[in-house]
């Protein structure tokens, strides 16, 4: 039995599972948005990973569907253990917690409480049915691409010029 000090972190001591760097985009356009974004980014923070980076919160108009309430959006940046899997189905809880009662389908969106989708997940690819990462649409949405580019610029001219 070794003698690992107390006082190293698990992550240096090579105990836990490798960290990977995601990206999630956040939005809302019903209620107090501006607690809503703020409880789901605490959440995302105890459930997902530690929240390294976070944008500024940004007002906009709905997208791919009309609505007479404006939308309350943000990207944080976040390391976690989980796999892409795991963290779709985390911020999924997260939006149920929170009265999401449905997700968006075949391009049919509706006024929400909270939505959070994966926009990257380090540089990988994923294409299945329900799981697309990069998120496809995040180069046409100036709601992800301005807060993704406040926290990080670089990674919006290498993702959008590969899409």
């Amino acid at each position: 039995m070794t003698n690992t000090p107390t006082s190293v972190p698990s992550r240096l001591r090579g105990d836990t599972k490798p960290l990977h760097t995601i990206y999630l985009g956040l939005g809302t356009n019903l209620g107090d948005k501006t607690a809503h974004l703020n409880k789901a980014i605490r959440l995302v923070d105890e459930r997902v990973g530690r929240v390294v980076r976070q944008s500024s919160f940004l007002e906009t108009a709905p997208w791919g569907f009309q609505s007479a309430n404006s939308f309350l959006n943000a990207v944080i940046c976040c390391e976690t253990e989980h796999t892409p899997r795991e963290v779709l189905l985390l911020t999924q809880q997260i939006e149920r917690d929170m009265g999401r009662s449905k997700k968006s389908t075949d391009g049919g969106y509706a006024d929400r409480t909270i939505d959070i989708d994966i926009l990257l997940y380090d540089d990988l690819i994923v294409d299945e049915p329900d799981l697309k990462i990069p998120h496809p649409l995040m180069c046409e949405r100036d709601f992800v691409m301005r807060p993704l580019q406040e926290i990080n610029s670089s990674v919006c001219d290498k993702i959008c010029t590969n899409l």
